[in-house]
């Protein structure tokens, strides 16, 4: 049993970075290494060797806190390889929504008005990925938001440097969290097409990934944890989340508190009042700005402090209630 999970973990790994479907596929970390090139020489006007030391620094890569990114997303994927199989599945999801609407409708499927397949195509891709990046801003925000779930949270908000394998720094309860919602927003919308559109639905892809998962990925999304802050022009930083807007999110400055919480897309940020716009030279500070000055960087204090918090958060609440009844008495 020890080995098989061992064994898929190995292979998980390995196959993680030539797979197109991964946020660490080779192709990926390449274009943003070369868009972040492209940045320092032509934007910031730096030469050559000043950019190899700034994409490539120690402080980057080496430092306590980039070492601990690396433990915790290789220990995190051994655990949600032993968790994953238990947790809920878009697939299970696609089949409750196909069989609701079936005994709503009573049986009838299908869209009466025929459309070209790379329509249907373009539609399922499309609202998928719109509707999957406005659950992960809500989500996010309730991250945050939420006493409970920020005691969890915070884990990723504890890096003190950004490097593309920041994104992986998240407590086990955050990444079941995600894994839910994207089984939950996967199935809806399977689901739903399916039930419209029968096996006609499929998604447009590039080298197996969704179209627009490529061309995110492609376009530098590694970029926004790293320690390039890549501006875009301001009416696009209105809709498209730049990796400056989300170098804000986890700035510690107070003018930058709850702000920039979407992914992909930015444009829920503005709808909501939580958006914040880059500007430029730009410097930020990263981290929680811990007043209690505990190891943020700590195995231990990442992996059960946020248990001992919400265990604290629940004690109060219920102190407050039983005061509340006193006082109704």
């Amino acid at each position: 049993m020890i080995e098989q999970v061992l064994e898929v973990w190995v292979l998980e790994w390995t196959s993680s970075f030539i797979n197109p479907q991964k946020r660490i596929f080779w192709g990926y970390l390449l274009t943003a290494t070369l868009i972040a090139f492209l940045w320092l020489r032509f934007v910031c006007s730096i030469n050559l060797y000043q950019s190899c030391k700034v994409i490539f620094s120690k402080e980057t890569w080496l430092s306590t806190s980039a070492k601990t990114d690396y433990l915790v997303m290789f220990l995190n994927s051994l655990l949600m390889i032993i968790i994953s199989p238990r947790l809920l599945a878009k697939a299970t999801v696609a089949y409750f929504v196909y069989d609701f609407f079936s005994i709503w409708l009573q049986g009838k499927q299908y869209l009466t008005v025929e459309l070209p397949q790379w329509l249907i195509a373009l539609s399922f891709t499309s609202f998928l990925f719109v509707f999957d990046d406005f659950a992960r801003y809500w989500v996010h925000r309730w991250l945050h938001t939420i006493p409970i779930l920020w005691s969890f949270h915070k884990v990723h908000h504890s890096a003190t440097n950004l490097n593309p394998f920041t994104i992986f720094r998240t407590h086990p309860i955050e990444s079941i969290i995600f894994s839910t919602r994207s089984a939950i927003v996967q199935g809806l919308t399977t689901g739903i097409f399916f039930f419209l559109f029968g096996n006609q639905v499929s998604l447009l892809i590039i080298l197996g990934a969704s179209i627009f998962t490529f061309s995110f990925n492609a376009l530098g999304s590694n970029l926004r944890h790293s320690p390039i802050s890549i501006r875009y022009w301001e009416p696009v930083e209105y809709v498209l989340m730049s990796p400056a807007q989300h170098h804000i999110h986890h700035s510690v400055a107070e003018e930058h508190r709850n702000k920039n919480y979407g992914v992909a897309l930015s444009i829920w940020d503005w709808l909501f009042g939580t958006i914040c716009l880059a500007k430029q030279n730009e410097n930020y500070n990263y981290g929680l700005n811990n007043k209690t000055k505990e190891d943020v960087h700590d195995l231990k204090n990442i992996y059960f402090k946020p248990f001992k918090e919400v265990l604290s958060i629940l004690r109060k609440g219920n102190q407050e209630k039983k005061k509340l009844n006193i006082v109704k008495y």
